[in-house]
């Protein structure tokens, strides 16, 4: 089968396509033949092998799974002899991040636990689209922040891939969201259904004066303490599962929420960063989405 293959760390240049066995499916497994699939910023990061300590899982000194692509969607082709949930002929959808990746390729293998049935209203290139992006975002709104009717909602990056959905889900949670974003944006975001909107190349939100319950941050560039964490408030650090940041203002004032890696987590970000820049000779560099 063809496939989009890398062998070591680096820029775009170091993916090309190649021939390669196609896979055989485990006994939980189910064989796809893969229609659609996304580009998200976790292939880039795995690409160049930064931060440092991503390699600790996908390879030290070279990739240990050398065909990227998590996010896809595709027809089941085979299934394996445990498989229960699927046939040959599903249209089906999912996220093989834990699952060994694959998904820049004609085929892939995946457990029946990490794919779903496609919705017949999705087409192959929408449902690709929708599996790491649209769950991180409910994790942080509905597990994380425990978003609920009436709270006001900020999402940090919120034209990018899990902004757009953050913004979409916290209006279906009922909440107020604020979305913060680049100004060629704006119309798009608030189309999705902001409540307000506010372009940050214009406006610093987190000098408004506004509160909010719950901020996400899906951008990597603004400090989000500076926006929760009032004056006479008290920051407290803690999690990690989706990286959350608790800042709670002083007896008798509403609590607020911002997720972003914190606590042990954010020293162990802070080492690979300083790692990174001495292995790169000072230099740095980075991706946001805006």
């Amino acid at each position: 089968m063809k496939a989009m293959i890398y062998t070591q760390y680096g820029a775009a240049d170091v993916i090309h396509a190649a021939e390669v066995p196609p896979p055989a499916p485990k006994d939980n497994e189910v064989l796809i033949k893969i229609h659609a699939a996304s580009i998200n910023s976790a292939d880039y990061r795995l690409m160049h092998g930064q931060p440092f300590m991503v390699r600790f899982v996908y390879g030290l000194f070279k990739p240990r799974h050398t065909i990227l692509g998590s996010d896809i969607a595709g027809r089941v082709e085979a299934v394996g002899k445990a498989v229960t949930q699927f046939k040959v002929g599903d249209e089906v959808y999912g996220d093989l991040s834990n699952a060994g990746l694959g998904g820049f390729a004609e085929y892939a293998c995946a457990p029946e636990n990490v794919i779903v049935r496609k919705p017949q209203n999705l087409s192959f290139e929408e449902a690709a689209a929708v599996p790491m992006a649209a769950i991180t975002a409910l994790q942080a709104l509905r597990d994380k922040g425990q978003v609920c009717a009436g709270q006001r909602v900020a999402i940090n990056g919120a034209s990018g891939g899990v902004g757009t959905f953050a913004v979409q889900i916290a209006k279906t949670l009922g909440a107020h969201v604020t979305a913060i974003c680049s100004t060629r944006n704006l119309e798009a975001v608030r189309a999705l259904g902001a409540d307000q909107v506010i372009d940050y190349t214009q406006t610093d939100f987190t000098a408004s004066g506004q509160h909010y319950d719950v901020i996400v941050g899906v951008n990597g560039y603004h400090p989000l303490e500076q926006a929760c964490a009032q004056p006479d408030g008290e920051a407290q650090r803690g999690g990690f599962a989706v990286h959350e940041y608790a800042a709670r203002k002083r007896q008798g004032a509403p609590r607020h929420r911002a997720l972003l890696p914190t606590g042990r987590t954010r020293r162990r970000h802070a080492l690979c960063r300083k790692w990174t820049r001495a292995r790169q000779g000072g230099s740095r560099a980075g991706v946001r989405g805006d």
